[in-house]
């Protein structure tokens, strides 16, 4: 087994500790650095530390972002009384590209899975009982997939909101078949959801 120089080594051994990068990609990765200009994989450095440095959580939504409160929550126009609640932020980004919703954000940061250690006190439950009770918000879409453990996490929400906010609506994403999709080719949870949220036509 051919042995690497320490420093090439070392930003080998980081790569490849990312999600889905082997040892082949990250070498190729840190050979790809090395054909670099000397300053563009200095400027790479200096942009990989300050996305630790400069990054932080909003404090009102706890999406990432670099002003606080986010650019989302400081926005006037955005609808006050509409709370997305999504689990993790890749997840706002999506629905903000799809330029289907103008109301405000909330990051959970996970879905209940206590197998996994992912128990209620380690998600964002009292920053959205703190939202809440600005008696601001009518409703509450819930966006967080079709998983067991997003059912398990709405039905968790459901019964917080309804407990102590009784007048906020609490909705989700419609879920069911999908576009140009045959009704033999769906799986027995996809016809449930489809039949449970049936839409008048």
């Amino acid at each position: 087994m051919r042995t690497l120089p320490q420093p090439l080594q070392i930003v080998v051994d980081r790569f490849s500790s990312l999600p889905g990068v082997g040892p082949k990609s990250a070498l190729r990765m840190a050979m790809a650095l090395l054909a670099w200009p000397a300053e563009d994989v200095r400027d790479f450095g200096k942009a990989v530390a300050a996305l630790r440095d400069d990054l932080k959580v909003c404090s009102t939504c706890a999406a990432l972002t670099d002003t606080d409160p986010c650019a989302i929550c400081a926005d006037p126009a955005r609808n006050r009384d509409q709370l997305c609640v999504v689990a993790e932020w890749d997840s706002l980004l999506v629905m903000e590209e799809a330029g289907l919703f103008k109301g405000r954000y909330l990051v959970l940061g996970g879905l209940l899975a206590p197998l996994d250690g992912t128990a209620s006190d380690k998600l964002r439950f009292e920053l959205l009982h703190e939202r809440l009770e600005s008696r601001e918000i009518r409703e509450v879409i819930l966006a967080l997939g079709s998983t067991l453990e997003a059912e398990a996490t709405g039905s968790h929400l459901k019964n917080m909101i309804e407990r102590s906010f009784p007048a906020v609506r609490v909705s989700r994403l419609a879920q069911g078949i999908p576009l140009g999709a045959e009704i033999k080719y769906m799986d027995r949870e996809t016809l449930k959801q489809s039949m449970q949220f049936r839409q008048d036509i």
